[in-house]
């Protein structure tokens, strides 16, 4: 056979079996469409793969990437707190948190459950609140509320305890595994190593109110792990002290744990260090001091202020307020055992007194009428009174009856005689000074007025704030005739000049601004601004702001007329009201204050006293000559009594041991 008939014969065949093959699929369309089908499936298939990884490959990278990584903020170290002589006030230290992404949580409900029943046990917290599921009787708020809460931010870190012990927060971290959603974060926490030593000057931290959270947020807080200082210094210097976050970008897994840090786009930077013009050891005797005269049971009071200061410059080396607190309560976390006790104290522990409190300041107030009287010529060098031990106020609407008089009368009922400006500043007349700010009628004499008297008052910086770097401080009360129309809708009348000028009535100061005035007098006219803050340095050490003495203003008082109030407290020291300060060795010019008053824990109390009176007094001194002082002192003691005789031994052993006086006296003991 030849060639040419066998390739014939194959086209035949071949032929014949296409005509078979698609005679059968004429027959049956089904598989015809099947076929069809598949083809169209892998087009679009290789299609989509084609879109997948060369169109859009670029953009689902990025998006992988974005859901295994995320930026996170990085905590700046807040700065520390010093006193003058460099010793730390504040620490910062490891705080344990335990937190909980709601939305990584198992998506099994009953599985979500277990997780949070075990985070609760391990916590020994109430998995839901009292009357809400398992929680028993338990009031405290249960972990399954706090999720619940947080579901409007599924994916943002919710702190369900913080402050957590170590261990614990290290048996969490072990069980990662069993407890997704859940995770350990160290935080920095404050801890103030002296307590109650200082806590009213330093304040503490709180986490950020909800009221005010959007305004924080704005300000680059995190509501729910950022803590700020809402008292003393803290609060003072927060946006220093706070630093500025970093930020970096960190890779995690499906569970949320961290794989890598990815990078670091913005370091964090330190805040700034503040240190104090405290002194820590003569703050640490001071507070000693006036505690010991507190408990005395002759004295026997609940609340007291003493305060040093530098009177050339302003500076606060010491500054106590009693009853205090321990500021590391709020750095822990305070119980509602704790704050209850706090809130209910009535001498209200968390307060600063020295800044706080609005107190008549009885005699301490008559060298400010003193210097206003002599300035405006009301009074002079030469001028002299007699005090009878008492003065009678005519009524002016009976003045031809007697009967209808009333007497003010001199601490000393005997009187004191006749009296220049300076004895009446040595002995506490009050008969003097009833004469010199309100005037008699016998004389026809007018005295300096409530308008005089105010005026001086807010001279020397009474009824408004010192600025001092501290929060919650009072401006005290100047009256005056207006002010008692207004508020009372009553005249003023000379009796209340009487007592305004005594420094009663209702005239109302603050330790601090008591103190700051006598500085005036103790400097030659000058009204300083109180200062807390020495210095500001960055985390290098670096000097970046230094604090210099701001002069508020120079009272236009003449230098003869300030020479003769200091010679009135030299003399109260030498031979009147507050002889027990005398200190061999040292110069020293003080004013004693007995102040009546009635508030809302005692009025007309009875017991050691008639009626309840406050402890005053204040004195400056130097070892060369009152002229040149150099350190001034306020003792207050609330219900103390006669200043001369409880406020005096605290300022006694003040200015001893400031000026070393009190390690001589030891070392002589011993030698003998």
């Amino acid at each position: 056979m030849s060639s040419d008939s066998n390739t014939r014969e194959k086209q035949a065949v071949t032929q014949g079996g296409w005509q078979a093959r698609w005679a059968m699929l004429r027959k049956a369309p089904r598989v015809v469409l099947l076929a069809f089908l598949i083809v169209v499936i892998f087009a679009a298939f290789g299609l989509q793969l084609w879109n997948l990884q060369f169109v859009q490959g670029e953009e689902y990278r990025t998006r992988a990437e974005r859901q295994s990584t995320r930026p996170i903020k990085v905590p700046a170290a807040r700065g520390i707190i010093y006193d003058s002589s460099g010793k730390p006030l504040v620490r910062n230290v490891p705080s344990f948190n335990i937190t909980v992404v709601p939305a990584s949580l198992p998506n099994d409900e009953h599985e979500a459950e277990d997780v949070l029943i075990r985070l609760a046990m391990m916590l020994n917290m109430p998995y839901a609140t009292s009357g809400t599921g398992t929680g028993g009787g338990d009031s405290r708020i249960g972990v399954r509320e706090l999720v619940e809460r947080a579901s409007v931010a599924p994916y943002h870190p919710l702190v369900v305890k913080r402050g957590v012990e170590r261990d614990v927060a290290l048996m969490v971290a072990q069980q990662t595994l069993l407890l997704p959603g859940v995770s350990v974060e160290v935080e920095s926490a404050r801890e103030y190593p002296y307590g109650e030593l200082v806590s009213q000057i330093l304040g503490y931290m709180l986490p950020i109110p909800g009221e005010q959270e959007e305004e924080y947020i704005a300000r680059g807080y995190d509501s729910a792990t950022d803590r700020l200082g809402v008292s003393g210094v803290e609060a003072t210097y927060e946006d220093l002290l706070r630093g500025q976050k970093g930020e970096r970008i960190i890779e995690e897994d499906v569970l949320g744990r961290l794989i890598r840090v990815v990078s670091e786009p913005a370091a964090a930077v330190p805040g700034h260090n503040v240190y104090l013009t405290l002194d820590l050891d003569l703050q640490a005797f001071v507070a000693e001091t006036l505690q010991r005269q507190m408990d005395l049971p002759s004295v026997n009071s609940p609340r007291g202020v003493a305060l040093v200061m530098n009177p050339q410059t302003g500076a606060i080396l010491a500054m106590v307020s009693l009853p205090t607190y321990d500021n590391n309560m709020f750095a822990r976390g305070i119980s509602a055992l704790e704050w209850e006790r706090l809130a209910s104290d009535p001498h209200r522990p968390t307060l600063n007194h020295a800044i706080s409190d609005r107190l008549p300041p009885g005699s301490v107030f008559k060298i400010v009428v003193a210097a206003g009287a002599l300035q405006e010529g009301v009074l002079s060098s030469y001028t002299r009174f007699n005090c009878a031990g008492r003065i009678v106020l005519p009524n002016k609407y009976y003045p031809n009856d007697p009967g209808m008089a009333q007497p003010f009368y001199c601490w000393n009922k005997g009187g004191h005689g006749s009296l220049d400006v300076v004895g009446g500043i040595a002995h506490s007349c009050d008969v003097f000074f009833y004469k010199a700010g309100g005037g008699f009628e016998e004389n026809n004499f007018r005295g300096l007025g409530v308008s005089g008297i105010a005026q001086y008052a807010r001279l020397f910086g009474f009824g408004e704030l010192t600025g001092v770097e501290l929060t919650a401080e009072d401006r005290g009360l100047v009256p005056t005739a207006d002010w008692k129309r207004l508020t009372f809708g009553e005249s003023w009348s000379t009796g209340d000049t009487y007592n305004l000028s005594i420094g009663q009535g209702f005239m109302t100061v603050t330790p601090l601004q008591m103190l700051n005035a006598v500085n005036v007098v103790a400097n030659g006219g000058i009204l300083y601004r109180p200062q807390i803050v020495h210095h500001l340095t960055d985390a290098e050490g670096n000097v970046v702001e230094a604090f210099e003495p701001q002069i508020i203003r120079t009272l236009p008082i003449s230098t003869e007329h300030w020479s003769l109030v200091r010679q009135g407290m030299e003399g109260a020291v030498a031979y009147g009201t507050s002889q027990r300060t005398q200190i061999e060795g040292l110069h020293v010019a003080g004013k004693t204050g007995t102040a009546q008053f009635c508030d809302d824990i005692m009025c007309g109390t009875p017991g050691k006293h008639d009626q309840p009176e406050h402890a005053w007094f204040t004195a400056y001194a130097s070892r060369e000559g009152v002229e040149e002082p150099e350190v001034s002192v306020i003792v207050f003691l609330y219900n103390g009594g006669e200043g001369s005789i409880t406020a005096i031994p605290v300022a006694h052993d003040i200015l001893e041991h400031y000026f070393g006086l009190d390690q001589v006296d030891d070392v002589e003991e011993g030698d003998e």
